[in-house]
């Protein structure tokens, strides 16, 4: 038998399989969807899981048994996309070791309602290829409810299996975060909206294969096309320090001054070619304890250039209600005469930071401490006399698409401190630098991230890394500050008043289907 006919026989058999059988084909098509996430980028596999998931779904004729397929497909994809979430647990397992397991199946069971209702929608739409598109379309209105739904996640959104490709990533100029993922689940569904089900045959199949192909051709040639005609220039040179502090070391009290002079040592290492105008140091590098030894933040400021600055994150304690003290996860600014400026962190990281509902949950936070951390006033944007103006994001403050900027006084750069040495080497790392690639190019801002352990870089505004030092490494590295885009993107314009735009067209199709029929 033809290879193409096997495989609309072996379609057949997926949409005619029940019991465990469906249960394991539908966690089998999740986690392969999540290969095509970073670090792997197999982007064939999304069109596979996909269209998987919607012929899986085309035999239901109520909402309720697509929604537990699409269930089964979520757990599937969440454990396999959201896994290095629970390797923070393991950091200091005497406190955590014991809620891993648990973490492990809340964050598939969890994460994955999101796909079940997309499922579940589409599963009440008549006609196959209608419930295909509004497959497509709950997908994609799904993805933005997760962005801000609960304080938000939107982390791993499908459109970021593209960041392979420089190229490939320039429509989030366009179209933010939604219109990648649009064009992800347009390639992704193609097959199954040429060949829905009941309508198998060998042409249709490879016609949607072809379709799929030249959806990710077209956007590749509309990127390339950008690259070629947008230049930037360069700026002052900025050192980023990695000093890679494993975390299980980071707050041992014995070596916080080992720590600090690791920092300090690295920068004080000679530059191979222009100065630094400032020396940055990543999320969390000067602990409480140390910000209250007045030699500490002495030493601290005699690093910075002449006319520059030296930035760090720090935690640092406030007086809160009554007399406690409030940690905040900050950035401080100092030049060679003293404090400059600080910024405090506003989007907190839910069980990491703070517990959400914590009059009901009796759990702590993976953080050390065992009060919620406090919250910066929102964004905004640093002016020093040495360097361009600045926002700051810290740790995954990178992964919102909106409401990272100061409106009334834009950056004209971002800076990303983070700390993800508590994930170890896993796919975390890779997807938060991805993150911050994608923001590069919606924002039309180059941008700087500092982290731990790595990855550490330099981002142009168009996404394209400049420099970076891999995850695992201690060093430096001593780059140009890349200049921004002089025009603002149309994402930066419009926002998510674009994800109406790019649903439009899938919406009329299901309009137009359901008055035909």
């Amino acid at each position: 038998m033809p290879s193409s006919a096997a495989d609309s026989d072996g379609i057949a058999r997926l949409t005619a399989l029940t019991g465990w059988r469906r249960r394991l084909a539908a966690l089998g098509l999740g986690a392969l969807l999540a290969a095509a996430l970073p670090p792997f980028h197999l982007l064939p596999a999304a069109v596979v899981a996909f269209s998987g998931l919607a012929w899986l779904i085309s035999g239901h004729r109520r909402g309720a048994g697509a929604f537990l397929d699409g269930w089964w497909f979520g757990c599937g994809f969440s454990a396999a996309a959201f896994y290095w979430i629970a390797n923070a647990l393991l950091v200091d397992p005497s406190r955590h070791a014991w809620f891993y397991p648990l973490a492990l199946v809340a964050i598939a069971a969890g994460f994955g309602l999101f796909p079940a209702l997309a499922s579940g929608i589409a599963g009440m739409v008549p006609g196959q290829r209608a419930r295909i598109v509004a497959l497509g379309i709950a997908w994609l209105v799904l993805e933005w409810v997760r962005s801000w739904f609960l304080t938000g996640f939107p982390w791993n959104l499908v459109g970021t299996s593209l960041a392979f490709s420089d190229s490939l990533i320039q429509g989030g100029a366009l179209g933010g975060p939604w219109l990648l993922s649009a064009i992800v689940l347009v390639a992704g569904l193609a097959p199954a909206a040429v060949a829905p089900a009941g309508r198998f045959t060998p042409r249709r199949v490879a016609g949607g294969l072809v379709v799929s192909i030249a959806v990710i051709a077209l956007a590749w040639a509309a990127g390339e096309l950008r690259l070629r005609h947008v230049d930037t220039s360069s700026g002052p040179v900025v050192r980023l320090v990695q000093p890679h502090i494993e975390q299980h070391l980071k707050w041992e009290r014995a070596l916080l001054e080992d720590h600090f002079a690791n920092h300090i040592a690295l920068s004080s290492l000679a530059p191979s070619g222009e100065p630094p105008v400032a020396i940055i140091w990543p999320e969390a590098a000067i602990p409480h304890t140390l910000l209250r030894k007045p030699e500490v933040l002495s030493n601290f400021a005699a690093m910075a250039p002449p006319g520059g600055v030296i930035m760090s994150g720090a935690i640092r304690a406030v007086p809160g209600a009554g007399d406690t003290l409030e940690a905040r996860n900050s950035l401080l600014v100092f030049s060679n005469k003293g404090p400059v400026t600080l910024h405090d962190k506003y989007r907190l990281v839910p069980f990491g930071e703070y517990v959400p509902l914590r009059g009901i949950l009796p759990i702590e936070t993976i953080a050390p401490g065992r009060r919620d951390m406090g919250r910066g006033p929102g964004p905004a944007t640093i002016r020093v006399a040495s360097l361009p103006d600045f926002g700051v994001l810290i740790c995954y403050e990178i992964i919102f698409p909106t409401g990272i900027t100061d409106p009334v006084l834009p950056p004209r750069w971002l800076l990303n401190i983070t700390n993800d040495a508590w994930f170890g080497i896993s796919s975390g790392p890779y997807q938060h630098f991805q993150a911050a690639r994608l923001r590069a190019v919606e924002q039309g801002l180059p941008v700087v991230r500092v982290a731990n352990t790595g990855i550490s870089g330099v981002i142009d505004p168009l996404g394209r890394v400049v420099a970076s030092m891999p995850l695992g490494h201690r060093g430096i590295l001593d780059v140009a500050l890349p200049a921004p885009l002089e025009d603002p993107t149309p994402w930066l314009r419009y926002g998510n008043w674009t994800l109406l735009i790019i649903l439009l067209p899938g919406l009329a199709f299901i309009v137009t289907t359901l008055l035909r029929r």
